[in-house]
């Protein structure tokens, strides 16, 4: 049985058949659809990745911002005149520890307002303005917490009565 070879079909060696792994590998990559994407395009997604990301991480991190710092509180000490209850501006607050060491010194805004963050504990404010007499307040700052604290100042007459009864305290520790 000899067979005749012309009456097979001829074969043609395919890219798949011819090479062993490169071949299949080509042959493969012949199958897979070609993606339409030039350079452009792709910066533009990487850019629009890029910025999401940032977007985010900005977001996320905002919180951390907001939260108070660890054992420290805020004192805020609102001056104003005790016979028109007006607020009193560029007086000087000091703060000060219970052993009249000076931690900070302010002055009072427009509205009277000076405050500052503190660590948590006891102070002692001391409020003085040229038109009015010297008045001194204790206050707690607790961690987290805002200690506000309003200081009436005298004058004429109440501000040397209050001098003398601050000059007391002093005396005897207070």
């Amino acid at each position: 049985m000899t067979g005749n070879l012309s009456n097979q079909p001829p074969t043609t060696a395919t890219a798949e058949s011819s090479g062993g792994f490169v071949g299949s590998l080509l042959g493969l990559l012949g199958r897979v659809p070609a993606l339409k994407l030039n350079l452009s395009m792709f910066q533009t997604i990487v850019g629009l990745t890029a910025g999401v990301v940032s977007i985010l991480g900005a977001i996320l991190a905002v919180p951390n911002y907001l939260k108070p710092a660890i054992g420290k509180g805020d004192l805020v000490a609102v001056v104003v005149d005790a016979k028109t209850e007006r607020a009193v501006s560029n007086a000087t607050v000091e703060i000060l520890t219970l052993n009249n060491a000076v931690v900070t010194t302010l002055n009072s805004g427009f509205f009277g307002k000076a405050s500052s963050r503190l660590e948590e504990g006891q102070y002692r404010v001391r409020v003085t303005h040229p038109k009015f007499g010297a008045e001194v307040r204790h206050v707690q700052v607790v961690s987290g917490h805002t200690a506000e604290i309003r200081v009436p100042l005298h004058s004429g007459a109440a501000a040397a009565l209050t001098e003398a009864l601050n000059a007391v305290k002093r005396l005897f520790g207070n």
